[in-house]
């Protein structure tokens, strides 16, 4: 498949702040590594969302600007952060504690493939992949709802949401929502169903890029991507 279509679609940045807009007022809301860190730039205005770090952090915002960094202070993905009022720290075991007693609400994380089941595969110990699952399998266990940001496909342009994952799974049937470049996807009844498509985009496009099954809504809606400062 051509890799023209890579550069279509979303931003990452504008990936992070679509699917922070899916956030309800006092969630509490781990955010992985990667794209995902980036939602705490964008919580929507007259929300509080409460966003939790595996490493030890409770309430935590958005980077702080450049040359203000703590060193003291990072997420999980050892980037710098700020704190809210409210904020506090705990040991990494009480955080996991938290994770699997089904106290986090939603977690945000990246992923590898997906299939239309709902199967997240977003660690690989093959070329290039990370030694590890690490925290991922106990939070798509331990929260209530699954979010992923993902680039709709690979950097050699082979789709990443797919009718079965070929990569060791973090979860089975554990995705409600997909969010990418390309638009926003509910995991439904073995199905992917397309509820919104990024502007410059048409469904074929969609569509030879997604190896799963693809519905589209009926009431299809188009993401503008927002000027993001």
């Amino acid at each position: 498949m051509s890799t023209k279509t890579e550069a279509l679609g979303l931003s990452r940045e504008a990936m992070a702040w679509r699917a922070a807009q899916d956030i309800p007022d006092g969630a509490h809301v781990n955010l992985g590594i990667g794209i995902p860190e980036m939602v705490a730039r964008f919580v929507p205005e007259g929300r509080e969302v409460i966003y939790h770090s595996e490493n030890g952090v409770l309430g935590f915002g958005p980077p702080p600007k450049p040359g203000e960094e703590d060193p003291e202070l990072i997420n999980a993905g050892k980037k710098p952060i700020t704190l809210l009022p409210g904020a506090c720290f705990f040991h990494h075991a009480d955080s996991f504690a938290m994770i699997r007693g089904g106290h986090l609400d939603i977690s945000i994380l990246g992923a590898l493939q997906v299939a239309a089941n709902g199967d997240l595969a977003n660690w690989s110990t093959g070329e290039g992949g990370v030694p590890a699952v690490g925290g991922a399998m106990d939070l798509v266990a331990g929260v209530k709802q699954v979010f992923i940001i993902t680039e709709h496909t690979t950097r050699k342009g082979e789709p990443k949401l797919l009718k079965r994952c070929t990569y060791p799974l973090t979860g089975a049937g554990v995705v409600s929502r997909v969010f990418t470049n390309y638009g926003v996807f509910d995991v439904t009844d073995g199905r992917f169903i397309m509820r919104e498509i990024a502007a410059g985009l048409d469904v074929e496009t969609v569509r030879a890029a997604t190896e799963g099954p693809l519905d589209i809504d009926p009431n299809l809606k188009t993401i503008e991507s927002p000027a993001l400062g």
